[in-house]
């Protein structure tokens, strides 16, 4: 898969690249494919891998967008939205919005779903983040949690979110991180060698868990990704670490 981003003057990543892909569309594919054959076991691992910090993330991704999602008519889109959780979290924090999930992955949708109730009210959509089925400005908040870092092309990502808030509207993506130092050094030896043999005994699926930490590693630096925000069309974009930097949120407005 080509690297270099359409204008650059360097070489940047393009998006992600699991085993096997040439292009976006046989990347796209083979993100479908993995997502697919591990929705059984999904929300499982999730938890499990990360001791069940992964929902405190989520809930201060949400409690940061309060100020929208509080809003009476405020519209939020939560992408790459997997079996949920992150939507389910913009929910508690905006019972008068109106949330949409969208998601390419039948199977995950599938299970949001089933965990979906007449209190929470979310709108699933099967749709490619890349080619969403909505009008230029109609949302007021979109969030992705754990799922841009898979778009096959971060820049077109960045473009399509821009292109569905409304003036004044933002962003919020939140995603793994490298960290640096001791604990750093510590989240990597856990990252690469034990996560992967632990994902692989729980879903039966090696290449998925062996794929995590090395989409993590091709995920641009939060300057970069801010620059690329920048780009797009963002202002006053910002990167949130978390828990020592493992994960973090990059947060950016359509002025």
């Amino acid at each position: 898969m080509p690297d270099a981003a359409p204008g650059s003057s360097q070489q940047q990543v393009r998006g992600a690249a699991p085993e096997g892909a040439t292009d976006t569309e046989s990347a796209s594919r083979a993100v479908r494919d993995m997502f697919t054959s591990i929705a059984p076991r999904y929300d499982l691992l999730n938890h499990l891998l990360s001791a069940n910090v992964d929902k405190l993330w989520w809930r201060r991704t949400a409690r940061t967008f309060r100020h929208i999602l509080s809003r009476e008519g405020a519209r939020a889109l939560d992408l790459c939205c997997g079996t949920g959780d992150m939507a389910f979290a913009l929910r508690k924090q905006g019972r008068a919005a109106t949330i949409t999930g969208a998601d390419f992955s039948h199977a995950m949708l599938v299970r949001a779903r089933r965990k979906t109730t007449s209190a929470s009210a979310i709108t699933w959509i099967e749709s490619d983040a890349l080619r969403l089925p909505f009008p230029d400005n109609s949302f007021d908040l979109v969030t992705s949690a754990f799922g841009f870092r898979n778009l096959a092309d971060y820049d077109a990502g960045l473009r399509e979110i821009f292109r569905v808030l409304r003036s004044g509207g933002e962003c919020g993506i939140l995603d793994f991180s490298e960290p640096g130092g001791i604990v750093g050094k510590a989240y990597n030896v856990y990252f690469k060698s034990v996560l992967p043999r632990i994902g692989k005994l729980i879903s039966g699926n090696n290449g998925a868990y062996a794929y995590l930490p090395a989409s993590v590693k091709r995920f641009p630096s939060p300057p970069e990704l801010i620059d690329r925000m920048g780009q797009a069309g963002f202002r006053e974009s910002v990167w949130i670490p978390y828990t020592f930097g493992i994960a973090g949120l990059f947060r950016g407005k359509k002025l």
